[in-house]
């Protein structure tokens, strides 16, 4: 492989759902009376297992705690504060009108740091208390504690919110081209970066190298650090990287889970940016379609075209 100049860059933006300006209060979930006192002008978020909340005329419905119970109930989870209301979610499989999630808000409508920062927050805890209802080390029954941040087993074994580290990766030449890959259940010309869960034992650096190994086949170097954005679906933190990688290298796709990538110019990049997420997108034959601005993968891509 020649040497090349590597383009290096940073992120231009910060992550959307890094942006939250929701205060979480943390020291208020050990304290009972605090939070029974809060409870009778608290606002209540409900979730169904999709994800999904009301709206009503672009923004999400919060309504009185009160409604629900005359004090805190214990599958509630306490999110945090807004000015002196306290804020809580509740799980809520029957809600009824008009619905939508965190993706939709990503791909067509607009929500501000502190909704992003609220959904994000309620997804990641709801989903956590749904597969943590038995203790890991002991197999006994939990009870939700400390207003919903962690669970405790009948032998006193308490457990916390579980999170999982995901490595996403733009692979460049170190000029002007860019390595992007469509998995097999993406629609035709949908491309993004590559990403994969880190392992037990593993360096998020060696996480990178191998997962791109195993879904292209290229080998990188000049592995970098970009930034992070919590990705709650179910429950992941997404760790930003960039790498070099050499175009020549022949593509091979050992694991399955991508069916095609291509090396795409910063010019083409531009052009898919200009036209908008897919989902949204005002050309829907393009070649190349790119996710919407709710995942990192957008900013590190916007990040990248704009270099020069």
């Amino acid at each position: 492989m020649q040497d090349r100049p590597v383009s290096g860059f940073q992120l231009n933006a910060v992550p959307v759902l890094s942006r939250t300006t929701l205060n979480r209060a943390e020291t208020l979930r050990a304290d009972e009376q605090a939070l029974k006192e809060g409870w009778a002008q608290a606002k209540l978020l409900r979730m169904n297992k999709r994800g999904q909340v009301r709206i009503d005329e672009g923004a999400v419905v919060l309504e009185p705690a009160t409604a629900l119970a005359p004090e805190p109930v214990p599958d509630a989870v306490f999110l945090g504060v807004d000015g002196d209301l306290h804020l809580w979610a509740v799980r809520d499989n029957d809600i009824e009108g008009s619905l939508s999630d965190l993706r939709a808000y990503g791909a067509t409508l607009e929500l501000d740091d502190f909704g992003t920062g609220l959904l994000s927050t309620a997804i990641a805890l709801l989903n956590w208390h749904d597969k943590a209802r038995f203790s890991a080390a002991d197999g006994t029954p939990t009870t939700v504690t400390s207003a919903g941040w962690s669970r405790t087993s009948e032998s006193g074994n308490e457990e916390f919110p579980r999170i999982d580290p995901a490595i996403i990766c733009l692979i460049h030449d170190g000029a002007d081209r860019v390595l992007l890959g469509r998995q097999h259940t993406w629609p035709e010309g949908l491309f993004s970066l590559l990403a994969g869960f880190v392992e037990a034992g593993e360096s998020l650096e060696r996480c990178v190298e191998r997962e791109l190994r195993e879904e292209v086949g290229v080998d990188v170097r000049d592995i970098t650090y970009l930034g992070s954005q919590p990705w709650p679906f179910p429950r992941s933190l997404m760790l930003g990287f960039t790498a070099v990688a050499d175009p020549e290298q022949p593509l091979t796709f050992h694991d399955g889970e991508i069916v095609e990538a291509h090396w795409f110019t910063r010019a083409e990049v531009r052009e898919a940016l200009a036209a908008g997420a897919w989902g949204g997108a005002t050309k829907t034959d393009a070649r190349l379609l790119l996710p919407g601005s709710i995942s990192i993968a957008r900013t590190i891509v916007e990040s990248w075209a704009a270099a020069s």
